[in-house]
């Protein structure tokens, strides 16, 4: 079967060089984007239930943007003016460059990962005396504290944000060819908002072992999956598969 709509479990890029929007145009397909899941800031109040006091930690450790902008806010409702001094370990590139957002990049001590959180041992290691802080969400990979307790250095985990699932309740009569999938949390909301989805003729594409395992748990087919070393992102996946069922 031709594909001829596709739906993106997540928010609208808002750079106009995305390559989905290329995609849309290149095959001559519907792309239209909903976010399956959001996220929700935790209070301070909230958090300082969990014991945290920021005065007590010298090194922040952010995982994501979503990291970066969470910290801030809750140092903004707690009238906590984050020191100068401050050491900020980034898992990526990309989270480092947002944190530009909030602190003059050339002033701050910023340690950068290249991608995985793994990444980032040798950077925490050779400041393994510092007090560190993992703001992060209710839902956290096992490797990042098993890194982390591996490591001996003092360190505190806190919940900043929630991952929630989002109300898909108008999508109950819409029909696309695909669906594409980024987290098992993505699946979990297609399955609370609709129990008794059936896949049928639906395409599903995957991103990531951990989503593929979820699908799989769910009883579904993965028909789309990336990253491969043919077709390393979303996009690339997509079009190779539209380029495939379309011409027949």
């Amino acid at each position: 079967m031709k594909v001829k709509t596709i739906l993106v479990s997540q928010p609208e890029p808002k750079v106009e060089n995305s390559p989905y929007f290329d995609l849309q145009e290149k095959q001559r397909v519907k792309i239209d984007f909903r976010p399956f899941i959001h996220v929700e800031g935790v209070s301070a109040k909230e958090i300082r239930l969990q014991k945290v006091d920021l005065s007590n930690y010298t090194a922040i450790i952010l995982t994501s943007r979503n990291a970066v902008d969470h910290f801030f806010r809750v140092a903004d409702e707690m009238r906590f003016k984050v020191p100068d001094t401050m050491k900020y370990f980034c898992q990526s590139e990309a989270v480092a460059f947002y944190l530009q957002k909030y602190v003059v990049y050339r002033k701050r001590k910023i340690y950068v990962g290249k991608r995985n959180f793994s990444d980032l041992t040798p950077l925490i290691k050779k400041y393994k005396d510092e007090c560190f802080l993992l703001p992060t969400t209710d839902k956290v990979k096992p490797e990042v504290p098993e890194t982390l307790n591996n490591l001996s250095i003092e360190w505190k985990q806190a919940t900043f944000y929630k991952t929630v699932i989002s109300d898909l309740s108008d999508l109950a009569n819409v029909y696309y060819d695909v669906l594409v999938f980024f987290s098992p949390s993505g699946i979990e909301s297609l399955f609370h908002n609709f129990p008794d989805f059936q896949q049928k003729d639906t395409r599903i594409a995957v991103f990531g072992n951990t989503t593929i395992k979820a699908v799989k748990n769910k009883g579904l087919r993965v028909d789309i999956a990336a990253p491969t070393p043919e077709t390393p992102s979303m996009t690339m996946a997509l079009e190779k598969y539209i380029q495939t069922v379309n011409k027949k």
